[in-house]
């Protein structure tokens, strides 16, 4: 059996897994708020278009409270979600920002 179809596959899942386990989906009203406080700080329409695509398929609902309360300096991640927001802010950056 040849393993380099595989090799993706098993290095996403080694990426993910730092990202918190998925409960439920963030909502519409939560992209929509993350896209609003990004714009506030990027103004880049591009970027905070991606970066609210990509918080959809990487983190959860609380997670995504966590991130929008973070970008808007009201939250800090708690010490056992550390690991979990770096790794979100690394992927999110290497999906919106490849060359960052």
């Amino acid at each position: 059996m040849r393993l380099t179809g595989l090799l993706p596959i098993i290095a996403g899942a080694m990426l993910m897994s730092n990202l918190p386990a998925l409960a439920a989906q963030p909502s519409a009203a939560q992209k929509e708020a993350f896209y609003a406080v990004c714009m506030g700080i990027a103004q880049d329409a591009t970027l905070c278009g991606c970066k609210a695509d990509a918080a959809m398929t990487l983190i959860d609902e609380r997670f995504m409270d966590l991130v929008i309360g973070s970008m808007k300096g009201t939250k800090s991640p708690p010490a056992a979600d550390y690991d979990a927001y770096n790794t979100y802010v690394a992927k999110s950056n290497q999906i919106c920002k490849p060359n960052y």
